[in-house]
């Protein structure tokens, strides 16, 4: 049985990101395991995670609020993968780049249509 989060786009590219995430981060220095690497591991899996607890709530507003969540711990990511390619960690930022933007329109649609729908 598949739950209704799984049927969320929002959900789905979320998941997307975080693959491409571990993947970036797989190739830093060793010396970032710890820190900034592990930094955005945890903020990108809270993206879908917070996305999957909220549909789990009874209502749309608990769903609201951790839809904001998500969108605050991707902006946190954002933070992070900014200063990663500063740093030169990462080469070829453009797909992250756009899948991050992708996941933030997403997760503001929802946030946007849900609110429009408690009025």
């Amino acid at each position: 049985m598949r739950r209704k989060h799984c049927e969320l786009e929002a959900w789905k590219e979320a998941i997307v990101l975080v693959k491409m995430i571990y993947q970036i981060t797989g190739a830093f220095p060793s010396s970032e395991i710890y820190s900034l690497s592990s930094q955005m591991r945890r903020a990108v899996v809270s993206i879908p995670c917070n996305i999957a607890e909220g549909a789990a709530r009874s209502t749309k507003r608990q769903l609201v609020q951790f839809l904001y969540i998500a969108r605050g711990s991707l902006s946190e990511l954002e933070t992070q993968f900014i200063i990663a390619k500063d740093l030169g960690y990462i080469k070829d930022p453009n797909a992250a780049d756009q899948q991050i933007d992708k996941v933030f329109a997403l997760l503001s649609g929802l946030i946007r249509s849900l609110h429009r729908a408690k009025q």
